[in-house]
């Protein structure tokens, strides 16, 4: 079995032919921290998978806030959850890097030469649209349009992760909407600067929930997703809105509207093998 990995992305597929071990960062090494979604603090030295149940006597001896983490458990039902993921195996998967299959459904970018077009983007698969209609009865995301939705599947018998990063914000606006599915996971947030004082903090994802990254937590801290925090299969659902430079008012805004009326949500049919 091929992998998607290039440069120095790794996955256990290719890790032995690259000759390299995979490196999950230096968190154990520092200071840890995990967050409570009851309280919206992250306490240090306390276990992200059973913080909540300590909730609100954490015994935690430090904490600190961090501005922009929303966390809902039980966003989606079971029933909800599987149907969504039968439909979603039913589009064909593509390989990615670090171990991880993908589906886009969004425009065509270059990052790099802030290029975008609309490609092969014709709309997102309908078994979805009812997701977009729960995200307006939560007050942050009332005005949420989405115009790009991608799918991760994460499993360990690939060693699946994603190294810490920044999401771009030249195209995508500040808001980071993820729906995770099939298995609690953590997420490592880590200060892209040294202020404050933290190595890093675990967001627990619990199966079902929605996770929605913004303000400080969207620019000022690196997201990640380690390898040992991958331990059965996962599926990520990620939707991403436009920035204010594709608005009405911003340089883009005629792009804007074209990938706009792009976003729309097509039978499933439409996405399936013949």
């Amino acid at each position: 079995m091929s992998c998607a990995c290039k440069g120095i992305r790794v996955c256990l597929i290719c890790e032995k032919e690259k000759k390299e071990l995979h490196r999950p960062g230096t968190d154990s090494e520092n200071v840890e921290y995990a967050y409570c979604y009851l309280c919206n603090r992250a306490w240090k030295n306390e276990n992200p998978y059973e913080i909540a149940q300590n909730h609100p006597n954490h015994s935690g001896e430090e904490s600190l806030t961090v501005d922009g983490i929303m966390l809902i458990p039980d966003f989606v039902t079971e029933a909800e959850e599987q149907n969504v993921t039968k439909e979603i195996d039913n589009i064909p998967w593509i390989p990615s890097q670090s171990g991880r299959r993908k589906q886009d459904f969004g425009p065509k970018v270059n990052f790099k030469k802030k290029k975008v077009k609309i490609g092969n983007f014709q709309g997102f698969p309908h078994f979805v649209s009812f997701l977009a209609k729960r995200f307006e009865e939560i007050p942050l995301l009332r005005d949420f349009v989405p115009v790009e939705l991608c799918n991760l599947e994460y499993v360990p018998e690939r060693g699946s992760s994603i190294d810490r990063h920044l999401d771009d914000s030249w195209l995508w606006g500040e808001r980071l909407v993820t729906i995770n599915l099939l298995s609690n996971t953590v997420m490592t947030l880590s200060p892209v600067s040294e202020s404050p004082p933290c190595s890093s903090i675990f967001v627990p994802l619990y199966r079902r929930s929605l996770l929605v990254l913004h303000a400080e937590a969207r620019i000022r801290w690196y997201h990640a997703i380690h390898r040992k925090h991958v331990d059965s299969r996962r599926l990520a659902m990620t939707f991403r809105e436009l920035s204010k430079e594709f608005l009405p008012g911003g340089e883009e805004e005629e792009m804007g509207k074209l990938l706009l009326s792009c976003a729309i949500y097509k039978n499933t049919d439409f996405y399936r093998i013949s």
